[in-house]
């Protein structure tokens, strides 16, 4: 039996097509649930598909390329996943990347994008998808946010202000939405690897070091006790808690999966 008890529903992923989120997409597959998500990139985003039709032929998935800063598309993207799989019962919203700059080389205008994203890339689908999700017994949102929310880095300033505004969106969302019998909660990451990781090592200054030497010594001096960066399976298994009927009395709060980065009860 799969504990996650999601079999004939549908569920949205933005930012699906790598990393964390394309991690949800194939748990939510293997759930047994109906899938559509979402990319910018539409070379990644068929890839992702493509892969995804392999491992899961019978699967009902819908894969679109959609900017979740626009809200016209979301819209469309919205309209379209209820053509094709009904309607929505799960949300998880997937979307952005850090920005390191300190407030003194963080200008106006990367204010205004760093805010814009990590808010909007919330707000859009959250506007999209409520009136599918309102009709759906146990309905649920999760938002994949950062430690950055309650930990903030002074190399990324604007990234941490705009993640703990995303937290308590989210309580703030909670609240509200209870009554119309939606869930939302979120998670907190520490360091995961990601594409953005990967081109780091990639521009690496310590040639001599391997993926797995280079990310135990990152982990080392960004003091993780767990020793090491996570691995989107892990933030994505937390989601799924989160989006499931397991969690049905949780709702406001947000799961921390740093490896025991967090400094704070």
């Amino acid at each position: 039996m799969n504990p996650y008890q999601l079999q004939g529903r549908t569920a949205i992923v933005t930012g699906g097509s790598s990393g964390i989120g394309l991690a949800c997409v194939e748990l939510l597959l293997q759930a047994g649930a109906r899938v559509a998500f979402c990319g910018r990139d539409p070379g990644r985003l068929e890839a992702a598909q493509h892969h995804l039709r392999e491992r899961f032929p019978e699967a009902q998935l819908l894969a679109r390329v959609c900017d979740v800063l626009n809200a016209d598309a979301v819209d469309a993207f919205a309209s379209a996943s209820l053509k094709a799989l009904g309607p929505a019962s799960v949300l998880i919203n997937n979307a952005g990347q850090g920005r390191v700059s300190t407030f003194a080389d963080t200008s106006g205008a990367a204010w205004s994008e760093e805010l814009n994203l990590k808010f909007f890339s919330v707000i859009n689908p959250v506007h999209a998808f409520k009136p599918q999700l309102d009709g759906q017994p146990e309905a649920a949102i999760v938002c994949v946010n950062s430690l950055l929310a309650s930990q903030p880095e002074p190399h990324m300033v604007a990234t941490s202000a705009a993640r703990a505004g995303v937290l308590n969106l989210v309580r703030s969302m909670a609240t509200e939405f209870a009554a119309d019998g939606i869930r939302v909660n979120g998670i907190l990451i520490g360091l995961v690897e990601s594409g953005q990781w990967r081109r780091r090592f990639e521009a690496r200054e310590e040639r001599h070091l391997d993926w797995t030497q280079w990310t135990a010594q990152l982990a080392q001096r960004k003091q993780i006790p767990l020793g090491r960066l996570g691995l989107p399976i892990e933030a994505a298994q937390a989601i799924l808690f989160l989006a499931s009927p397991l969690s049905a009395y949780t709702t406001g709060s947000h799961i921390d999966v740093s490896g025991g980065l967090c400094r704070h009860a």
